[in-house]
């Protein structure tokens, strides 16, 4: 390792190392195997009609299809496959419309890179649609397709459909597994959660059970409409993840049990896992399931021995007594309006409009330099703009220097297939070999993954365009263009600030933290009820949203990563206030006496300050009472000693940072 002279180390700053340190990640066999018969198969058949480049198409479009099929529930990977393509499909029509009309392609790609960008800010398959109209409508300006036409879009959605066909094998033997393992394991991880009460490991556990319920609840009911009831199946296993919040409130107020009592025993989670077991499984225990709990020693296992003997008899009743079952975030509304409203939410976004912008001014630019410079077959820079700039994907900065990676090390592994591999049927088990690995290195990063999925993609071109070992260079080159176009065009000419980014979306889930407060001892005891819940699982969802935010900013160089670094504990302050908040209302409910209005009011006052300090970037005002008051003053106990503190620990990380 070099070094200076003084002794210190040389090493890259982690913000740049981070992207290239392979997750940890199992392998998923099912899809390696998936991708490797979606992308060779087509090939060899294409072989056998004497039509390659038929073949080398449809092998496009199930590649599509495999970058997509990210889901687990096989309603949400019909949609995820099938919705995309048809936007895949328009797309490479209209590049296929422009092919050798330069500066034709560039107004039509600018325009579609528009609305790729707007649409991609609705939802995550929206996401995927943006990113194939506009990917396909690259290539079909970028390669000569075949004629007439309708040909290329017909192929590549014949492609989806092999990805399709072969994914919803396994529906009628697995149907709703995905779905019983995906809340089996929300259980498990609550279970961890009651067995970390009070332990150094809490907030840790605590994040998990947050990502694990928020992972559980897309799963059923991203796609759950108001005839959801024709399917006791799925019915019943949102009452039973219904069933585990109130368990979650119980374990979160447990971490207020005096510290003489230790930790709680372990019939608790014991009793949580013995129900994960059950849903996993499938079974339905006909009467009352019999639970063997420890006599509670306070409100906080009162509160856990109540969940629990609810969750068991919700595992007990008959599939027809869910029906009527509350869902703790609200029932979604049906498909067409939930897309009308995101339709209409992205059309009156100012960030979706700036993202579409910015995708389509670095597109524009990618087509007038491949317009104007002498470079062959340059479709590969727009390409890769459209990679980098993609908004889910993480930092633009990190994604254009993993994309040059990738595509330099994809490269390499390019350069002796394309070199030694003669083309014909040799291509077919070459393809296979190297499909297989897209989903077998997606997992472990944008790098590993880019390294994967480029050598399939040149070799694919080569059906077209027959260029052989001329297109390793070339890629090489057209992938630094679309990487500087990136940064330049992309990043450093937007120069939206941190604060605009970060510190607005922390606000608003500060002020409604503050709501929260609020809302939580509003009335008597059981008051307003089903409302809490929900509030307080959007409030988690919205915090986990910040943490990506946050993940993201902190993979980017100073002085975004740094500022982005500061902030972080004051993100854990705000969860610990939203649960402090929970724990408090629980042990009300199970015996605590209520806290006086004046003391929650001026606590939910010192968070709305904190998140009007927070939007405007000003020193944070001097405190209400709620956050600055102690136990002095307090007739009796007081019950909100422990939320005050929390309040207290957040406008302290807050202050110095706001000056």
């Amino acid at each position: 390792m070099a070094q200076h002279a003084h002794g210190v180390r040389l090493t890259p700053p982690t913000w740049l190392t981070a992207g290239l340190r392979p997750r940890p990640a199992p392998v998923p066999w099912a899809a390696v195997a998936r991708a490797s018969v979606a992308l060779s198969a087509p090939l060899a058949v294409g072989l056998a009609a004497g039509r390659p480049a038929y073949g080398a198409l449809v092998s496009m479009g199930a590649l599509s299809g495999v970058i997509g099929d990210t889901a687990d529930a096989y309603r949400m990977r019909f949609f995820n496959i099938a919705v995309p393509q048809l936007f895949g499909a328009v797309g490479v029509t209209l590049g296929t419309l422009v092919y050798g009309r330069d500066w034709t392609a560039v107004a039509v790609l600018t325009l579609v890179a528009l609305v790729s960008g707007m649409i991609s800010s609705i939802g995550s398959v929206a996401s995927v649609s943006g990113l194939l109209l506009l990917l396909n409508a690259v290539v079909g300006a970028g390669l000569p397709m075949p004629r007439p036409w309708w040909t290329a879009p017909l192929l590549l959605t014949a492609g989806g459909a092999v990805v399709l066909l072969l994914t919803l094998f396994g529906w009628p033997l697995r149907g709703g597994v995905p779905e019983r393992a995906a809340v089996a394991a929300s259980y498990r991880s609550v279970a961890a959660f009651v067995r970390a009460a009070g332990t150094p490991e809490h907030d840790e556990r605590r994040q998990d059970v947050t990502q694990s319920l928020n992972d559980s609840y897309d799963l059923l009911l991203a796609h759950r409409t108001r005839r959801h009831g024709r399917s006791p199946g799925l019915t019943r296993l949102i009452a039973r993840l219904n069933a585990l919040i109130p368990i979650v409130e119980a374990a979160s107020a447990a971490k207020l049990r005096p510290a003489r009592l230790g930790p709680l025993p372990e019939a608790w989670p014991a009793a949580v896992l013995a129900l994960a077991d059950g849903v996993e499984g499938g079974a339905r225990t006909d009467g009352a399931v019999r639970l063997d709990l420890p006599a509670p020693t306070g409100p906080s296992e009162r509160a856990l021995e109540r969940a629990l003997r609810y969750a068991a008899a919700v595992a007990a009743e008959p599939d027809h007594a869910h029906t009527a079952d509350p869902d703790r975030l609200g029932r979604p509304a049906a498909p067409w309006v939930r897309t009308r409203r995101a339709a209409r939410a992205a059309l009156l976004s100012g960030a979706s409009w700036r993202y579409g912008l910015r995708l389509a001014l670095c597109i524009g630019l990618a087509q007038v330099v491949v317009s104007v410079l002498p470079v062959p077959r340059s479709y590969w820079v727009a390409l890769t703009v459209t990679f980098v700039l993609k908004p889910d994907f993480g930092s633009v900065f990190s994604r254009a220097v993993l994309r040059a990676l990738g595509t330099a090390g994809g490269l390499l592994l390019a350069v002796p297939v394309l070199a030694e591999v003669p083309r014909g049927w040799w291509d077919v088990p070459t393809v296979a070999v190297l499909a297989a690995l897209i989903p077998a290195l997606s997992a472990k990063g944008y790098a590993f993954q880019t390294a994967a999925i480029t050598p399939v993609i040149l070799l694919l071109s080569d059906l077209l365009n027959h260029q052989g070992f001329g297109l390793v260079l070339p890629r090489l080159y057209d992938s630094l263009i679309g990487c500087g176009i990136a940064l330049v065009a992309g990043y450093l000419c937007w120069p939206e600030s941190w604060h605009t980014r970060i510190g607005d979306r922390l606000a608003d889930t500060v002020a409604d933290a503050s709501a929260y407060v609020a809302l939580a001892f509003a009335g008597a005891p059981g008051h307003d009820r089903p409302a809490r819940p929900a509030r307080r699982r959007r409030l988690y969802r919205d915090l986990s949203a910040v943490r990506s935010e946050f993940q993201r900013a902190l993979t980017e160089p100073p002085p975004t990563g740094p500022r982005a670094a500061a902030w972080w504990p004051l993100v854990i302050a705000v969860e610990r206030v939203v649960e402090a908040t929970t724990a408090t209302r629980v042990r009300v409910e199970h015996g605590e006496p209520a806290p006086p209005p004046d003391e929650v009011a001026a606590i939910a006052a010192d968070l709305a300050a904190l998140a009007g300090a927070l939007r405007t970037g000003t020193p944070l005002p001097k405190p209400a009472g709620g956050a600055a008051a102690g136990a002095a003053g307090v007739t009796g106990p007081d019950v909100l000693g422990p939320l005050r503190s929390e309040v207290r620990a957040a406008c302290a990380i807050a202050s110095p940072v706001l000056g």
